[in-house]
């Protein structure tokens, strides 16, 4: 691959934005990569592992003559973000961002952005339970997708640029609308991390059951909840505050089949469960067959994208 950008600036330096950095290393897309994260113990740490070919100390200079701007800080604070480097951005730039919401970034940030950038919101799809910039490796985006969600007046050239710069990270690369992209996100990622959420708080308070016995006895699946469960707090917080109408839907959808299995459990209706196991098991065999996953087992041992 060659330089598709010549100066790419990542702001906030956790899993996203260092796994970027390697994969950008990886293949030489651009010339040079700046970072810059709010804390100092952050940016010490970025200094120390490598990451990024200069780490500054604010914002403004990290996005000073960057060609490619990136936003890798929380949904709930992109707008301030954007509010601070808007006067700072090249003319002709492009910002695109890593959150998995993107109405509420659409909305949040573009009307702090001058008339002479280029707008692409994105999401890559793909992340770990881990954070920080210590977490990140260049293979994370291999195979995985990257959502693309331009506003309909956005240059062609610049969503083109951006779509080049992804797949040369290792994304597939598709576009979306935004409303319809934080639905797609509410069933495959936003409510799944809810529910794994409350069932890892309903063992936490589930008196009859000790702490050291959940820890000891956990079969695959409570294990795979506490997985998810171990996100980053600040960014999922967010995430449902920002994507609450969608996430709600979802969880309305749930609630309602939850209570037919709970029917059909009481009731003995062995063949509606069953049916509705085998129907279900189907999804799992077409995300294999997707590349999205494999069916080798790793009980909680191997890296997952979440």
């Amino acid at each position: 691959m060659s330089v598709i950008y010549n100066r790419v600036a990542l702001v906030g330096l956790g899993l996203i934005a260092s796994s970027m950095f390697w994969a950008i290393k990886r293949k030489g897309l651009a010339g040079q990569v700046v970072g810059y994260a709010r804390s100092q113990e952050t940016r010490d740490t970025a200094r120390r592992i490598g990451l990024c070919d200069v780490v500054t100390d604010t914002v403004t200079a990290a996005v000073d003559d960057a060609d490619l701007v990136v936003l890798c800080v929380p949904v709930g604070a992109m707008g301030t973000v954007a509010k601070q480097i808007a006067p700072h951005l090249k003319p002709g730039a492009t910002i695109t961002d890593v959150g998995s919401v993107k109405r509420e970034v659409i909305e949040s940030v573009g009307p702090h952005l001058p008339a002479n950038v280029h707008f692409v919101p994105g999401h890559p799809i793909a992340g770990t339970e881990h954070s920080g910039p210590e977490s990140g490796f260049a293979e994370l985006f291999d195979n995985r997708w990257c959502l693309l969600v331009p506003p309909k007046d956005c240059n062609p050239v610049a969503v083109a640029r951006l779509r080049s710069f992804w797949e040369g990270i290792g994304s597939n690369v598709d576009e979306m609308d935004a409303d319809h992209h934080d639905l797609v996100l509410a069933v495959t990622s936003h409510a799944p991390h809810l529910i794994a959420y409350t069932m890892v708080g309903v063992a936490d308070d589930l008196g009859r059951v000790t702490d050291s016995e959940v820890i000891k006895y956990s079969a695959a699946g409570f294990r795979d909840f506490t997985r998810i469960a171990a996100s980053d707090p600040t960014m999922w917080r967010d995430v449902f505050l920002t994507n609450k109408e969608a996430t709600l839907e979802i969880l309305g959808r749930f609630t309602e089949e939850l209570f037919a299995l709970q029917r059909a459990i009481r009731t003995g209706d062995g063949d509606h469960l069953h049916d509705y196991f085998t129907r279900t098991r189907a999804i799992r065999r077409s995300i294999i067959e997707a590349g999205q996953d494999t069916d080798a087992p790793d009980f909680g041992r191997g890296q997952s994208a979440s």
